[in-house]
């Protein structure tokens, strides 16, 4: 298939990257003109437009930001003249609720379908070591799947229209009460004259071990907000009562990349307004308990 890629930032234009390499016909377009070079220095014939693009492709990959800028996309491309058989994919991470809308758009002018979000962010798209998540009629999926592998280790069809986004959502949700639990352990070490950093590399080694922590040290907290908004309305939405996340939500937002680091490296670190530093046994012992 001819492959289009719309969005070609940082995560964009490594995954068209990757499909360039993988033998692919690829195309690209973004109002970034740095962002679009950087497509077409990987390979990717750049397209001045949408328009252009379209008579191009057949394929059409979103990787943008926001819902608003994917429901812009989608728009602009259903009002041109797109290939018999084409098909819409939103590699970006969305609300689900947005994708079944925009599919029913897709479905009544005959354009395919899918939401494809990633796993394994910037690192993983760079590697081409990304997991797609799949919503979507299975057939298409299946005809996509050897683009998706181009910069994926794995292509899963979740569900209908949506489920892909849900199953982000859900892996989100692990990742953000990861990070707060992450937080508060390394917080307790240190507060006990154990060193954060060493403490970490230890748990790797534990049960304790998770995919967050791995990467804790370059952790940079992009999208806790949007993630747990979207993930506490979808509860809301369907019912479902999630009070652990509901503190999640609270306590993730109030964390920064530098507290991390301060926590790690810093002879001092905050979290809710205390001050963690480096102590001693010698404390708890005072403490009388």
């Amino acid at each position: 298939m001819r492959t289009g890629f719309i969005g070609v930032g940082a995560m964009g234009v490594a995954m068209a990257g990757h499909a360039v390499r993988a033998g692919f016909d690829v195309a690209a377009f973004d109002h970034d003109a740095q962002a679009l070079q950087n497509a077409k220095d990987a390979g990717a014939t750049a397209a001045k437009d949408l328009a252009e693009l379209a008579g191009m492709c057949d394929l059409f990959v979103i990787m943008v930001a926001k819902d608003q800028q994917t429901r812009s996309v989608v728009a602009d491309l259903l009002a041109l003249d797109l290939p018999q058989d084409a098909v819409i994919v939103v590699a970006a991470t969305n609300h689900p609720s947005t994708m079944i809308a925009l599919a029913a758009d897709c479905a009544a002018k005959g354009v395919g379908f899918v939401d494809a979000p990633v796993c394994y962010g910037l690192k993983g798209a760079q590697d081409g070591d990304l997991i797609s998540l799949c919503g979507g009629d299975a057939t298409t999926i299946d005809r996509l799947r050897p683009i998706l592998l181009s910069y994926s280790r794995a292509v899963e069809h979740i569900g209908p229209v949506g489920c892909g986004q849900i199953a982000k959502t859900c892996n989100n949700m692990m990742h953000w009460a990861a990070c707060v639990a992450n937080f508060e352990t390394l917080a307790l070490a240190k507060a006990c004259g154990i060193d954060a950093q060493a403490m970490r590399q230890t748990l790797l080694k534990c049960p304790a071990r998770n995919t967050t922590l791995e990467r804790w040290d370059t952790t940079s907290f992009t999208w806790q907000e949007k993630d747990m908004d979207v993930a506490l309305d979808v509860a809301q939405g369907m019912g479902v009562p999630l009070p652990l996340f509901g503190m999640v939500d609270q306590l993730v937002k109030r964390l920064k990349p530098a507290d991390v680091r301060a926590l790690l490296y810093g002879d001092t670190a905050h979290y809710l307004g205390t001050e963690i530093r480096a102590g001693d046994l010698e404390q708890l012992a005072d403490s009388g308990t």
